[in-house]
């Protein structure tokens, strides 16, 4: 198959990007829970709309990814890291660059605004091309029951996430994925 990061554009998402978000959502994942948990954040105090980026080719939306803040919380402090949920590409499209394009261009945002974290739980043979390790490297812990080589974390920020160890708290929309 022919990569298209070359012939893709990455964009803020925009309101009539809405349906479309929620229609490659469902499509990538077979479901509707994510389409819908984007939808539920879109409504939260703590959405940030230039985190949440569209893949677009020959004028067609085929990809999104969201990242939305979280917290690394401990017995003493809090810190405030981005989760990378959801990532989604059409079907039609996978396996041909898009999402790496989208993790790209969100990352790079992401540090743009400030941000000196990012977790996610994905695939572990796909994220850490990206950089990302295990969470449990910094003593970081999934409130999920999961493995810990797919709960990773990436730091934006050199050291960003030295001393931090804790758990991750997600807000109650995640809990329904």
């Amino acid at each position: 198959m022919k990569k298209l990061d070359t012939d893709i554009l990455i964009r803020h998402e925009t309101p009539g990007d809405y349906e479309f978000i929620t229609q490659i959502n469902d499509a990538a994942f077979g479901q509707r829970n994510e389409g819908l948990l984007i939808e539920d954040l879109r409504n939260t105090l703590l959405y940030i709309p230039h985190l949440s980026l569209v893949a677009v080719y020959n004028s067609r939306l085929i990809g999104h990814i969201l990242f939305y803040p979280v917290k690394i919380k401990n017995d003493n402090i809090e810190f405030e890291s981005l989760a990378l949920a959801p990532m989604s590409v059409l079907p039609e499209f996978q396996n041909r660059g898009v999402g790496g394009k989208l993790i790209k261009e969100g990352l790079k945002t992401a540090k743009g605004l400030g941000f000196k974290s990012v977790i996610v739980l994905g695939h572990a043979e796909y994220y850490p091309k990206f950089g990302f390790k295990p969470a449990n490297k910094w003593g970081i812990k999934s409130p999920f029951p999961v493995e810990n080589k797919y709960f990773m974390a990436l730091e934006l920020t050199a050291n960003a996430l030295e001393n931090t160890g804790g758990i991750v708290v997600y807000p109650d929309e995640f809990n329904y994925v």
